[in-house]
């Protein structure tokens, strides 16, 4: 799906409780997962060690860190949303909601779903909730879903 491409922050008011993107599929590779490990320092053998994983997890292999999951939706907001002006600064308000539902094993592919759930005008910015649903190819359930709110400053 394209992006949603909009020339102002404030046009993003009519998509309020509708989907507006739903993202390529994304395989999420073991160098990837390393790559993660390292810049977090988080080497937990359920995602670095293949053979130990294949052996002893309960997944069958090694799976990707909740946090990368989470990290990759920078990427597909970036993919989804494409505001052409009106906003100088496009801040990261942060998260109301996260939850890890199900494991992304390594060679897994994932997508995003994106609902602006409400949009709201301030005093110095406009206000964007989004609820993303990431899935995971093949899978009934997501294995990730945040509320994420972003803040476009003029």
């Amino acid at each position: 799906m394209p992006p949603l491409r909009l020339d102002t922050p404030e046009a993003l008011e009519t998509y309020a409780g509708r989907e507006v993107a739903v993202t390529e599929w994304l395989t999420i590779t073991q160098e990837r997962i390393a790559r993660f490990a390292e810049a977090t320092d988080d080497h937990q053998w359920l995602h670095v060690d293949e053979e130990r994983a294949a052996r002893e997890s309960p997944f069958g292999g090694t799976i990707a860190h909740g946090f990368l999951t989470l990290s990759l939706l920078s990427k597909f907001m970036r993919d989804s949303l494409d505001i052409r002006g009106g906003a100088r600064r496009l801040i990261n308000y942060g998260l109301n909601r996260v939850r890890f539902i199900s494991p992304v094993r390594a060679g897994s592919k994932i997508r995003a779903r994106i609902e602006l759930q409400s949009f709201r005008r301030l005093a110095d910015a406009c206000e964007g909730t989004f609820l993303i649903t990431v899935e995971l190819e093949g899978a009934g359930k997501p294995c990730c879903v945040a509320e994420w709110i972003y803040r476009f400053y003029p």
